[in-house]
């Protein structure tokens, strides 16, 4: 099979579930999925911006873990379950500023969007690929994980890194039943959520947005590659970890940061 048609053809007869896959790093993965010949889900708690999008859309917002158990049961009846499971809701929209700045309600609220949520939809499709013994579950984390920035990220870094925790732990339960988990950190992505992330914490320190980008770049100890990621790039890499050519690879957590990362990982 030549490349071409393994753009088409690799993932055809597989249906694929992406959360949060309307915007940024998620719709880029549906984008990669399709062109894969996956039939895709999407789920997001607002209507995709296209009219007649060429995934299968379901709205939920799934920190709520009633919508996540219908959300289940909709997939179940409609598509008979999943092959491909992409857990890519998450968001950093807590204050910045440290501790002081973080109320229970904030730490409450960064569990359930950025662990959680992924917890309750594993534990509602999971079984039924673990009765045909195949499938792949992708978690998409961050780098905040084992780089917390604690002006900017405490909160979000802390869930993440419970994430990270907990999907190494689902990956060794669930691997000797043919079920691979993969957990993907992505680093700087040119996003529209990581324009307005920047963009508050301008308006925060009174600086321009320009300034702002800068900053964060110092703050993590630059980039070498010298850039924030395309969506379509950490997508890419996604696409080779649920595809059959990574057959072999489950457990490991897969950073792509342009090199950002300061220490051995």
């Amino acid at each position: 099979m030549n490349d071409q048609q393994d753009q088409v053809k690799g993932l055809k007869g597989k249906t694929a579930l992406v959360t949060g896959g309307t915007k940024g790093i998620g719709k880029a993965i549906t984008t990669r999925l399709l062109a894969a010949g996956a039939t895709v889900i999407v789920t997001a708690r607002n209507e995709p911006d296209e009219q007649h999008p060429p995934y299968h859309f379901i709205a939920a917002d799934l920190s709520q873990p009633d919508e996540v158990a219908k959300l289940a049961a909709q997939i179940s009846n409609d598509f008979g379950g999943v092959d491909i499971l992409i857990n890519n809701m998450g968001a950093n929209t807590f204050p910045g500023g440290g501790f002081t700045t973080l109320t229970d309600e904030h730490w409450y609220k960064a569990l359930e969007i950025n662990l959680l949520s992924s917890v309750r939809l594993d534990r509602a499709l999971l079984p039924a690929m673990l009765e045909k013994k195949s499938g792949v579950i992708i978690h998409i984390s961050s780098t905040s994980g084992q780089f917390p920035i604690w002006e900017s990220t405490m909160a979000y870094s802390a869930a993440k890194s419970a994430l990270n925790s907990y999907s190494k732990s689902l990956a060794d339960e669930a691997g000797p039943q043919g079920v691979r988990v993969i957990t993907v950190s992505p680093g700087l992505n040119k996003t529209e959520a990581m324009s307005a992330f920047l963009t508050e914490l301008a308006k925060q320190a009174g600086i321009t947005l320009e300034e702002m980008t800068q900053k964060l770049f110092d703050r993590v100890g630059g980039v070498p590659l010298g850039r924030m990621a395309e969506p379509e790039e950490t997508a890419e890499l996604v696409y080779f970890l649920v595809s059959p050519k990574a057959s072999y690879i489950s457990g490991a957590n897969y950073f792509i940061d342009g090199g950002n990362f300061p220490v051995v990982k």
